[in-house]
């Protein structure tokens, strides 16, 4: 019998919808190796939504099961439907021991912890939080086991760290490109996204910077803003505000640049070889994105919300223009390099060796 995956999510105005995004990315992959998968979601309308059974982004079912557990976040599974599972990944940013504990005798893998509750689980892939930077050798033999640099332990639960588990859509795999492309002198086609809710409206911040940036005759080229909240004020020459990009993952790569928060479409931008400056909208994604940078893998503008824009703009300026072509090619270069695609295969894989050990 086919193992079945539990992908429990969450989705709100904070949070958006990019965990479940991860998700979808990662039932496919597991359906792949030959298993079942559901999509336990909690949250607001964009999880009746998608607890309905309707895509998230676009207007077609989802590939795979789905069941809407109500707005709390930490909402128990339906007894018939743990019964049937065989382990349970927990991708919603805020978790506690008690909730992961509750979800035993299933196998439990967490997505992403700064707290000790992974404790409690059996395996955390922390592609972030712990560094993205980490190298494939030397090899050590513990136990018997080929342990590499990039995994540890934490408690009981083990753990696998770095830009390797960095999930994408397969779309930005099917598109990668055979090789790395090259950045024009000036960036000519931006494309500006914080995320389908953008709850701190880093939109219209970014659409003033950049409107004064035209205006001050420091950039002439074109940009599409995605604004879900709207914009305040007449789009400049050469912007269009939009609310939304259908099957946003196959337009990225018709752009010179993004300027986005950390997120998914963060990680197939560099996927794709497309440069990306980048907002924190709070402090764990600055962070991150923190990080990210020091891999060169993005151009890290702060934290959006608290953002100075005549400093921004003076940064934004240079990255967009002729002085920062070498910058951007160099973090093409590099954001590839962290992240290749595959990350959602790598991960079912310890997901289905998990569930085996289980059986």
């Amino acid at each position: 019998m086919s193992p079945l995956l539990l992908l429990r999510v969450h989705a709100d105005l904070r949070l958006g919808l990019g965990h479940v995004a991860r998700a979808l990315a990662l039932q496919d992959a597991w359906r792949a190796l030959g298993g079942h998968a559901c999509i336990a979601v909690s949250g607001d309308a964009r999880a009746r939504r998608v607890g309905g059974g309707t895509h998230p982004f676009l207007d077609q079912p989802l590939p795979c099961d789905a069941v809407d557990l109500g707005e709390d976040p930490h909402a128990p599974l339906p007894a018939d439907l743990k019964a049937r599972a065989d382990v349970v990944l927990v991708d919603q940013w805020d978790t506690t021991a008690a909730f992961l504990e509750a979800l035993r005798p299933l196998k439990v893998a967490v997505m992403e912890d700064d707290t000790d509750a992974h404790e409690t689980a059996d395996l955390l892939f922390q592609p972030y939080l712990e560094g993205v930077n980490w190298p494939d050798h030397p090899v050590k033999v513990v136990d018997g086991r080929k342990v590499r640099p990039f995994e540890t332990t934490s408690g009981t639960c083990r753990v696998l760290r770095g830009s390797s588990f960095i999930v994408v859509d397969k779309a930005a795999l099917d598109l990668r490109p055979k090789r790395m492309p090259l950045q024009p002198l000036a960036v000519h086609k931006l494309l500006v996204t914080f995320g389908g809710s953008d709850g701190p409206n880093l939109a219209q911040k970014a659409f003033d910077s950049l409107a004064r940036l035209v205006a001050e005759d420091r950039w002439r080229g074109t940009c599409t803003l995605l604004a879900p909240n709207g914009i305040q004020g007449e789009p400049f020459a050469g912007c269009t505000v939009a609310r939304g990009l259908p099957d946003l993952t196959r337009r990225i790569p018709d752009f010179d640049a993004l300027w986005c928060s950390a997120g998914v479409t963060l990680a197939e931008a560099l996927c794709l070889g497309v440069p990306v400056a980048a907002w924190g909208q709070n402090e764990r994604q600055h962070g991150i994105l923190a990080d990210l940078a020091l891999a060169n893998g993005c151009f890290n503008l702060g934290l959006g919300p608290e953002a100075d824009l005549a400093i921004v703009g003076g940064a934004l300026a240079q990255w967009l223009g002729p002085e920062g072509q070498d910058n951007r090619q160099e973090q093409v270069r590099d954001g590839m390099a962290l992240v290749d695609g595959r990350a959602a295969a790598r991960i079912a894989q310890e997901l289905w060796q998990l569930a085996e050990r289980f059986a």
